[in-house]
């Protein structure tokens, strides 16, 4: 019957095959046979919560320097990106890289909202422009929960001020200038 069943479900006959231990025995002493590699295998580092390090960047092109920019020895045109991409760039920055209160940055690297506005710039990503659109959505978002904020800075600097919160705050304003487009 089970030669039937083989036969009609067009099975090959496993019944030569051999044990699959002495298989796997042979292989492991072929590869202690072979020379140890040269160099290391490049592999991410992982960190003490088993996570690999991650760019703040990851998926987006890098700015690249033209040949007339490295004759003239400038930096190279900034990446286009509109005012929820520089926003999203924001918080990702600040996850990667800590935030903070009071200063642009401090000692540890950690931002505030400015400092890593000022990161995301300085690495080719949006202009100037676009930065100040960013700043708008976020007051914008800031006043309609408190009319006292006055600027940016001053509610990035409130005290009680957490980084949950900041990170919410950019999601929010992320998504009012995605649809706004």
């Amino acid at each position: 019957m089970a030669t039937n069943l083989t036969q009609l479900l067009a099975m090959p006959d496993l019944a030569f095959v051999a044990d699959g231990g002495a298989l796997v025995r042979e292989i492991e002493h072929y590869l202690a046979t072979l020379p140890a590699p040269a160099r290391p295998i490049a592999v991410p580092l992982i960190c003490a919560l088993g996570q690999a390090p991650v760019t703040w960047d990851l998926g987006m092109p890098r700015p690249h320097a033209t040949l007339l920019d490295r004759a003239r020895r400038r930096a190279p045109e900034p990446v286009p990106i509109d005012t929820a991409t520089h926003l999203r760039l924001l918080s990702r920055y600040l996850t990667v890289h800590g935030w903070c209160q009071g200063r642009l940055w401090d000692e540890r690297g950690r931002r505030c909202l400015l400092g890593a506005q000022l990161a995301v710039l300085a690495a080719g990503y949006g202009t100037p422009a676009t930065a100040m659109d960013a700043r708008r959505h976020l007051m914008e978002q800031f006043t309609r929960h408190d009319r006292s904020v006055r600027s940016v800075d001053q509610w990035n600097d409130a005290p009680g001020r957490t980084a949950a919160e900041v990170h919410r705050q950019l999601d929010i304003a992320q998504s009012r200038a995605t649809h706004r487009r």
